[in-house]
């Protein structure tokens, strides 16, 4: 029953602290965490036509799509993709609550920013390392790395800091591609810090939650 709570705990908490931290993220205007980055960029383009499009609707689009791609490369579909997906329901939900409450907090100063953006990567790595130590379905994100790493026996750390860095490498063609060439939009120097050290903090985290356990 403890066991139980602790990863239904986590899983709640990690949801929030994942959305707050983006939505911080957001705030700095820094740069998106590369994970998000992609979907913050259809968000944008998307929007400027259909106002009432968030950036919620674009994280469960794109995690839906993430979802059909492992698919593909593992060959097989799991009941808890679909689960997955529903988890990426709720996250996107969870996220534009967050990024109306976030505008809130002031941020158009250098120092401002730069506290909103520490503030989001540091809860973005948190949110992450609960969400890999619950036994109900993360967001396609995290399934993707937790999947391809369980699949093919790779260190999960260095299976998430792949995906980052991939990741940012696509948000920056999107960015080119939707706002124009050598235009980058929600992909900044923020964008790269976080793509070099997310697998390292998120490592970090979930040692720290195993030594407690």
């Amino acid at each position: 029953m403890k066991r139980t709570f602790y990863t239904e705990a986590a899983y709640v908490i990690g949801l929030i602290t994942l959305a707050l931290g983006t939505a911080f993220m957001e705030r700095a205007d820094f740069g998106m965490s590369m994970v998000v980055a992609p979907a913050y960029l259809i968000y944008l383009k998307v929007s400027g036509f259909l106002s009432w499009f968030s950036f919620g609707m674009a994280e469960y689009c794109f995690q839906a799509f993430l979802i059909i791609v492992l698919t593909i490369v593992l060959r097989r579909f799991k009941r808890k993709y679909l689960f997955s997906f529903i988890t990426a329901l709720i996250y996107g939900s969870i996220l534009d609550i967050m990024m109306n409450a976030v505008k809130l907090v002031p941020g158009n100063e250098i120092l401002q920013r730069a506290v909103c953006y520490g503030a989001g990567l540091v809860m973005c790595a948190i949110g992450v390392s609960l969400l890999f130590h619950t036994y109900i379905s993360p967001e396609a994100y995290e399934l993707f790395v937790k999947e391809i790493s369980d699949r093919f026996d790779l260190d999960i750390s260095k299976t998430k800091t792949v995906y980052d860095c991939c990741s940012c490498i696509v948000a920056v063609a999107m960015s080119f591609l939707f706002i124009g060439f050598w235009h980058f939009e929600g992909v900044k120097m923020g964008t790269v810090l976080c793509a070099l050290i997310n697998g390292w903090m998120v490592s970090v985290k979930c040692t720290t939650a195993y030594t407690r356990e």
